[in-house]
């Protein structure tokens, strides 16, 4: 049997082992073939050469990880755990590689992965981009966030976010007050990325004067969107005919960005996403990227990657 120490220099161990030894015990439970002792701010691994070899290249990915990020929990740890040597080399990349903006109170709003990255890269070089995965992939945030940063940069003059106003089991026409106060609710998830990147006070400023837009799909209808950044959140739940409306709203110096999940339909049974229709169509464009994200880009709890693995195991058989 081989034996290992691990000193982790320059880091509080703590903050490695967790509270109460909870990332420790993680560690423990994705490697049951070591012998993992911790003592001060030391860890000794006991085992196969080849597998202490693999805890050797997690173990510095994770501390990279909080030093990049200054924070760690059981998601971060477990994403490290699960991904092959190709990812970690990504995910250890310089921080600066993956900063977007700094938000609210100097908070660093980052690319957290490779596709998250891709995103930025090919808005960099098109104008068009799908960017297609399931809930908490981080495409709709990383869409707001280049889309605060070219308003800051001041390569565009506003920005406008929408959604097809389907019901995913609810009637809007029940919720109380006027047009706004009911689809307010809806468009929330917009709210909650610009409230992380915007100062509240500028950001009401920016609403009142319609440098930020953010309003259900119809209003879009008869508009050319010059000097914008559009987005479109929930693109599976478009028709046809509002696919087409929405990219042909495309005017000079315009982004725009489709985001959605074509696992999430929530329209008619008989009625075709218009978003599955448009990655067909336009899956050869020149000017058009689509990127297509996945479990390994869940930044939220972490049963969401298994309930994600869960349903598609079902939708499968």
């Amino acid at each position: 049997m081989n034996e290992k120490l691990f000193e982790l220099l320059d880091i509080d161990p703590s903050e490695i082992f967790g509270v109460n030894n909870s990332n420790l015990k993680i560690l423990r439970s994705y490697f049951p073939q070591l012998k993992l002792i911790a003592r001060g701010s030391t860890i000794k691994a006991y085992g196969e050469e080849e597998i202490i070899d693999v805890f050797d290249e997690k173990l510095k990915a994770i501390i990279n990880h909080y030093n990049k990020y200054n924070s760690l929990d059981e998601t971060g740890i477990e994403r490290i755990l699960e991904s092959d040597s190709q990812e970690l080399a990504i995910q250890q990349k310089d921080k600066t590689d993956y900063l977007i903006l700094h938000g609210v109170n100097g908070k660093p709003i980052l690319a957290r992965t490779h596709n998250q990255k891709e995103m930025l890269t090919c808005l960099d070089k098109d104008d068009l981009l799908f960017a297609v995965g399931p809930a908490g992939t981080g495409k709709t945030y990383t869409a707001v966030a280049a889309a605060v940063k070219m308003l800051r940069d001041k390569q565009i003059r506003k920005i406008i976010l929408t959604r097809p106003a389907v019901e995913a089991g609810e009637n809007l026409g029940f919720l109380p007050g006027d047009l706004k106060e009911k689809l307010d609710p809806y468009m929330q998830p917009l709210y909650d990325a610009l409230q992380d990147m915007i100062p509240y006070e500028k950001l009401q400023s920016f609403l009142e004067k319609g440098v930020i837009q953010i309003a259900p799909l119809a209003f879009m209808r008869g508009r050319t969107l010059d000097d914008s950044f559009v987005i479109l959140d929930e693109a599976q739940n478009t028709t046809h005919n509002q696919m087409k409306m929405f990219l042909t709203r495309m005017g000079k110096n315009a982004k725009f960005v489709v985001t959605g999940d074509p696992g999430q339909v929530d329209l008619p049974s008989k009625q075709i996403s218009g978003l599955k229709e448009a990655l067909l169509a336009l899956n050869n464009l020149k000017g058009v990227s689509i990127i297509y994200l996945d479990d390994r880009d869940v930044m939220r709890h972490k049963l969401v990657k298994k309930i994600i693995n869960a349903f598609k195991t079902l939708e499968s058989n």
